[in-house]
């Protein structure tokens, strides 16, 4: 069955370029057209398409006030924006309201075919995996893809990720790597004392001949057994690698580990969304304080839209009753529970950090390891679950109406 595509822009010449563009891909057929929000909502009802090409500035309706009513009423289509428009506002209103991907015009036909089938295949995936849960328990026993992510730097991701991995690989005795996807200033190899001789940089030079064979002599061994593949050693570097990029690194990677960890940067870019589509969790940390809060609770709201809120298990960092924010507050400002408490134990972390040295291993019998095992034994497969909250019918304080 070929791709079912549907166009809206209200600039006829540039449906009749993406037409041209799409001509010959057998697996791919236009099923209609729409000049305007409204037109694509009633096309999409009639039509059914698997992707929809969805412009922004158009007259009646415009695109994203478009693309948030057909995810809603129609979540079987596939919405990517093509837009003038590359700013990061723009980028951001569009995943808030559900697309799946952004192309800034003008795009090339390779750019314009590989999106949609990426898209596409993500959604068939997605549907097969809410469909049957035969399928989601053989994914369990599969290697195991583990994201810490949140949209609030300096709330200790690198820490949990790395103490996490030293953790997985004691307790499992499996093998287990961490991927440094923070690509501009990732901290990886520094907090387990690593000294890359190659980074991620140099892997993608190779990525065409790329095998599991060939990735190991790209990672670092930690003693624990723990292997590194590090972010590159200068930020200007991390627009070398993309979302493809991951994509393939992970599936070879897979073919060698059974528990891959990837600590990701503190927003959404092409990269992390590449990994966190393809992670079975996404560990969202978050702490007891206001701007973290309001951030997570953003970064939130594009997961949902995007279907990966069911992947996340909210961690608590720095977890402590001394700060005037309650731990519940948060969770009813979230609408999520806290899945992991991670205690706050400065000595311990920061000398930890310093050294090079995971506290796991430095500090085994500490509150701060404990809970660092607890997680671990959380993210196994089978262990898993999220908890939404029920929205409350009491009437909200000042933190609820804070927050909205």
């Amino acid at each position: 069955m070929p791709i079912k595509i549907l166009i809206a822009d209200d600039v006829t010449e540039t449906r009749e370029n993406i037409k041209r563009l799409l001509y010959f891909e057998k697996d791919m057929m236009i099923v209609g057209e729409a000049a305007d929000g409204e037109e694509a909502i009633a096309e999409t009802k009639k039509l059914s398409p698997d992707v929809l090409l969805m412009d922004i500035n158009m007259p009646v309706m415009d695109g994203i006030t478009a693309t948030e009513k057909i995810s809603l009423e129609y979540p079987k289509t596939a919405i990517i924006i093509v837009s003038v428009q590359g700013e990061q506002e723009y980028l951001k209103k569009a995943m808030v309201a559900g697309a799946r991907e952004y192309m800034v015009k003008p795009f090339s036909s390779d750019e314009l075919v590989n999106t949609i089938r990426k898209v596409y295949d993500f959604e068939q995936k997605r549907r097969v995996q809410l469909a049957e849960p035969a399928v989601v328990k053989q994914m369990q026993s599969d290697p195991q893809l583990v994201a810490v992510f949140s949209t609030k730097g300096g709330v200790g991701k690198t820490t949990i990720a790395t103490n996490l991995a030293v953790s997985l690989a004691e307790e499992t005795r499996k093998r287990v790597v961490v991927v440094d996807l923070d690509l501009q200033f990732g901290d990886v190899a520094i907090m387990l004392n690593v000294i890359p001789k190659r980074t991620i940089t140099e892997l993608i030079q190779d990525i065409n001949q790329m095998d599991a064979e060939l990735m190991e002599g790209y990672l670092v061994s930690h003693p624990t057994g723990v292997k590194v593949l590090p972010c590159p050693t200068r930020p200007e570097y991390a627009e070398l690698i993309t979302g493809s990029h991951v994509e393939k690194i992970l599936g070879i990677l897979k073919q060698n580990y059974d528990y891959i960890i990837i600590d990701t940067a503190p927003f959404f870019q092409e990269t992390t969304l590449s990994a966190l589509d393809l992670c079975h969790q996404i560990l969202l940390v978050s702490a007891l304080d206001l701007p973290t809060i309001k951030n997570v609770k953003l970064g939130l709201e594009v997961l949902d839209s995007l279907h990966l809120k069911g992947k996340v298990r909210l961690i608590l960092n720095r977890s402590s009753n001394d700060i005037g924010i309650k731990c519940e507050d948060m969770e009813e400002s979230l609408g999520l529970k806290v899945k992991a408490h991670i205690p706050s134990d400065g000595r311990t972390v920061i000398t930890s950090v310093n050294k090079g040295s995971p506290f796991v291993i430095t500090h085994p019998n500490t509150k701060v390891t404990g809970s660092v095992r607890e997680l671990a034994e959380m993210i196994m497969p089978g262990n898993e679950k999220v908890t939404i909250m029920e929205k409350p019918e009491t009437k909200k304080g000042f933190f609820g109406r804070l927050f909205g």
